[in-house]
């Protein structure tokens, strides 16, 4: 995916809580639940990602998996469940990926969560895992589900909104509905550009209307239109005083090769190598 850059130091074992006693009888008790601390293991899992070190953040969500099995924590493994899909998505690790996003569907019902915001946002991360490996039909009744919730239950200009509207638009490119999924971008893109700081996200937008535009029309066709998104999307990333963080180099580094393949090496180039920078700590 990316070249391997300089990565976070290794997990250290004195990073966490001690683990599971292997002797002690209650851990074996069907109601004995000593759940892990998910906000300290996502914070955790946040600096191994913000260096791209996606072996140690693999290392840290197996590790806290073995301990709320251990802990007979289901909420617990039902959270490391969707980080886990998200990181073997992001690596192309189909048989993983698929693995954890069937698992955390499952837990929602063994748990209580259906109808919640939490179970909604599993559902689209597992659409989004069947759709990033080729099975977009399949994930289409998960994000069907996850758009009822979202939108009886969050605001109408919550973020969440946009990733989900984002992410249902590009399963519906590959199954060539495009007037649907050019409907959804546009919402997104109506909630995002009222997001403090979500100009990087806007970026991802205007690019995929691109690729969509593309897509529907064909590359002679839709050239002014492309255009037109490549401009507007340059300008979110170049966008002055725009924080130069962890999210910002992930989404230069998606963006990246969009331009690329559209001609636009120089800002192809720029991306790369702020990502590249911002990576090994330099900015």
């Amino acid at each position: 995916m990316t070249e391997e850059r300089k990565t976070a130091p290794e997990m250290e074992v004195t990073d966490y809580t001690d683990p599971q006693c292997p002797f002690c009888t209650d851990a074996y008790k069907e109601d004995a639940v000593k759940p892990i601390d998910v906000p300290r293991v996502i914070a955790k899992l946040d600096e191994h990602l913000a260096h791209n070190d996606y072996a140690a953040a693999e290392r840290h969500l197996k590790y806290w998996e073995a301990e709320a099995k251990q802990g007979n924590d289901l909420r617990g493994e039902f959270s490391l469940s969707e980080e886990l899909m998200g990181l073997y998505r992001k690596l192309g690790r189909k048989e993983d990926a698929t693995l954890y996003a069937e698992k955390a569907v499952r837990l929602i019902d063994r748990i209580g969560l259906e109808g919640t915001v939490s179970a909604a946002t599993a559902l689209l991360n597992a659409a989004t895992v069947y759709k990033a490996f080729g099975a977009a039909e399949k994930g289409i009744p998960l994000f069907e589900k996850a758009r009822a919730t979202y939108e009886e239950k969050l605001p109408a200009d919550d973020s969440r909104l946009a990733g989900l509207y984002n992410n249902f638009a590009l399963a519906l490119v590959d199954l060539k509905r495009f007037d649907e999924a050019r409907g959804y971008y546009v919402k997104a893109l109506s909630i995002i550009g009222k997001t403090p700081g979500g100009e990087p996200e806007q970026a991802i937008t205007e690019l995929n209307l691109a690729s969509l535009a593309e897509a529907q029309y064909g590359l002679e066709k839709a050239e002014a239109e492309i255009e037109e998104h490549l401009t507007r999307a340059e300008a979110l990333l170049k966008k002055p005083g725009l924080a130069k963080n962890g999210n910002y180099a992930f989404v230069a580094e998606k963006c990246a090769p969009v331009f690329g393949y559209y001609g636009w090496f120089g800002v192809e180039a720029e991306l790369k190598q702020e990502a590249e920078t911002i990576y090994g700590g330099k900015a």
